[in-house]
This record gives C-alpha cells, structure tokens and sequence, in this order.
C-alpha cells in the first residue's frame, strides 16, 4: 500500500511539474479545483477550449486526474483543447461561454444555474379611463393595455439577480427562435426590449402601452413606464443585462410584434418574471 500510495504522489507531482506556469494560466490544480467545486464539464471544457491551454498527459497522470473525480470528457480537453467542436448547448449553464437557446435568461445569486424564462405573447387590449375621456371630451387620456394571464409569474427570482440575453448570433441558430416574431425579423439587441412593471389585477397583469386624447394618441410603452437597465456584450449575441435593485412586484422584458393591434403596439412578447 505504501509503494501504490509513493506511486500516485509522485505521479500528481509529476503532472504539476510537467506543466509550465509561465505557457498557460490552467493548471492541473485548476482543473481539480474546478471539478471538486462542481462547475461542470462544460464550463470546465469552456475554461480550457478558451485558452486553448493543452496538457501534456502521460497514462499516469491521466489516472490520476480520474481519481481526483475529473471526467473523460474533461480529461480528453485538456490533452486537445482544439478538438471536438463547440460545447454542447445547455439549458441551464451558469457560464455564458457556453452556447444556450436564444432566450432571455435569469441568474439569481447563490443559484447555481440559469433559468430560461419562457415568453407570453399576447394579442389582447384592454381600455381605461373610458369615462373620464368622455366627460372632458378628450381632453382626459384613456390608456390602452395589454394583458397577460395569471396574477404571478411562473419564474420567481430575487431583486439582485442577474439577467442574460442569448441571440441567434451567439450560436448560428436557424428556424424558429424566442427571439423571433413569427414571420418578422427577430430581436437582435437588448436595445429593442424595454423593462417594465406590471400591473397586477385579479386573474391577470397588465401594461400600458398607448395612450389617447385630443391631442392624438400614442402607441408602445410609455416613457414614464420604462425602467433602466444597461447592458453589457460578452461576447457576439450575448448581453449581461444590469438592472438596479427590483422591489418586490411583477416585471416583464417586452418585444413589440409587428403587425397586430395599433400600429403593432397591442401585439407584444413579453419576458416576465416575479421578484420576491
């Protein structure tokens, strides 16, 4: 036991020592590091593709990675970073290095994946203000707003998550896409979304999104209903959104559609997300 034990120790030495610090900034400890911390072969394989950061593995030292819990996959990288082709798409990967659906995605904090929120598309609209349009004969505006079924969002996340947005760019994505409107040109910016909070009532959440009095009307969300938030591209078609602190409510990335409604103002796909 002892000599098997001197033989393993001697192998991981040699493995550390094999690898020059100075040529790459992965290193063996890394890789188990990453591993031990439950990262994931994707984001692991990501890591090392990134770099291109090649390990020079003898039988021995690749036994001994395998004790130390690293995967083949992970093991197969770092012998030929190069190979293999892009990382798999995930769902739910917490590293925007690896390809994912277009979509908008959540990560809150000390969650250890992304949540991909699915998107509502509504084609109703209600009015408000009816009455107070009429007896002021216009001078009063009557709002118009799109709705969307159920009081809360199915997505719950908390105010200091993180927001992302994949696009088509980021991962050559043809056919249908999230992104998309049907047979219009799909989103291809965080610049063409607008943040809003939704009005909540009994069986369903709102948004104004035109306004009309004597003076004409206008059409889409209204600029006192927008919330700011900034965005950051990573990479080519994927954006980190950063957005204040949200209090408690319901919310909603929206992404007008042409061809319905006003001025296409009443059909819109909408992002939406609860914030506890």
């Amino acid at each position: 036991m002892r000599i098997i034990a001197a033989a393993f120790t001697v192998a991981a030495l040699a493995l550390t020592a094999s690898i020059p610090a100075q040529a790459q900034s992965m290193t063996f400890d890394n890789v188990i590091a990453l591993t031990k911390a439950g990262l994931g072969d994707e984001a692991i394989i990501a890591k090392i593709r990134s770099e291109l950061a090649a390990f020079e593995l003898s039988a021995d030292q690749m036994i001994a990675l395998k004790k130390q819990g690293v995967s083949s996959a992970v093991i197969a990288a770092m012998i030929n970073p190069s190979t293999g082709g892009a990382p798999a798409m995930s769902m739910d990967s917490p590293d925007w290095r690896i390809p994912h659906p277009s979509g908008v995605y959540s990560l809150s904090e000390g969650v250890s994946r992304m949540s991909r929120i699915d998107p509502t598309v509504s084609s109703q609209a209600k009015t408000g203000g009816i009455i107070g349009y009429a007896l002021t004969g216009g001078i009063s505006s009557m709002s118009v707003k799109v709705s969307i079924a159920n009081e809360s969002a199915r997505l719950v996340t908390g105010g200091s998550t993180n927001f992302f947005m994949f696009f088509d760019e980021s991962n050559d994505q043809t056919g249908s896409s999230v992104m998309g409107s049907g047979a219009n040109a799909a989103a291809t910016s965080p610049s063409e979304f607008t943040l809003v909070k939704l009005t909540r009532k009994k069986g369903r959440r709102e948004a104004r999104v035109g306004s009309i009095n004597i003076g004409g009307s206008k059409v889409g969300i209204m600029d006192k209903d927008r919330l700011s938030y900034t965005s950051e591209m990573l990479r080519p078609g994927v954006y980190r959104i950063d957005i204040p602190t949200l209090s408690s409510g319901e919310y909603a990335f929206v992404f007008p559609l042409s061809g319905g409604g006003t001025g296409g103002a009443l059909t819109a796909k909408l992002f939406d997300f609860s914030v506890r």
